[in-house]
């Protein structure tokens, strides 16, 4: 093991956290969920800081940690669905986005040319109220109960935030689509 490995190794851990933190939540142990999911989420900010800081970036790493954040977040957001914490219908919503923005890279990267991701603006709001959402969610069934209107509030802030950046991804690589000759986008 080379010390320029730290990242992905820590990337890999939260990978591993899902389990974890989904039966935690199953068996409503809410508390230690949270605990967890918290800090799979400053794991995030340590393997990216040690990637950037000391150049200790890999393609392994660039596939390896956004994987790991999708994964967590995708997971936490069915259990809670299941668990009717959060509406099934933004579980769906945020689901389709996920698997529309997915299928249309790889649709885009084997029909027109090599993607290069970056996420757009509102696609890191959309991340940032989502795992806000899952927090506060966590939070409110166990061991920190909110005021009234906070969650339902969110509910509808992550729903806004779904649709708009899932139109602009489809807006944005469809242009490009079109801009290099592919016409069926």
């Amino acid at each position: 093991m080379d010390r320029r490995d730290i990242p992905n190794i820590i990337s890999l851990l939260r990978l591993l956290t899902v389990i974890p933190v989904v039966f935690l939540l199953l068996e409503h142990y809410y508390g230690w969920a949270l605990l967890l999911f918290v800090a799979a989420g400053l794991s995030d900010g340590l393997d990216g800081f040690l990637a950037k800081h000391y150049g200790w970036r890999s393609r392994l790493g660039g596939i390896l940690d956004p994987l790991a954040d999708k994964v967590l977040l995708v997971a936490c957001f069915l259990v809670l669905g299941t668990l009717g914490l959060i509406p099934v219908w933004l579980v769906v919503a945020a689901v389709a986005r996920d698997l529309l923005i997915t299928g249309g890279a790889l649709l885009y990267n084997f029909r027109v040319e090599e993607l290069e991701a970056h996420p757009i603006v509102s696609s890191k709001i959309n991340t940032l109220v989502q795992i806000l959402l899952v927090v506060l969610v966590i939070a409110d069934a166990g061991p920190m109960p909110l005021p009234g209107g906070v969650i339902e509030f969110l509910v509808w802030a992550c729903l806004a935030s779904v649709l708009v950046s899932g139109a602009q991804y489809v807006w944005i690589w469809g242009r490009k689509a079109k801009a290099k000759g592919f016409h069926d986008a």
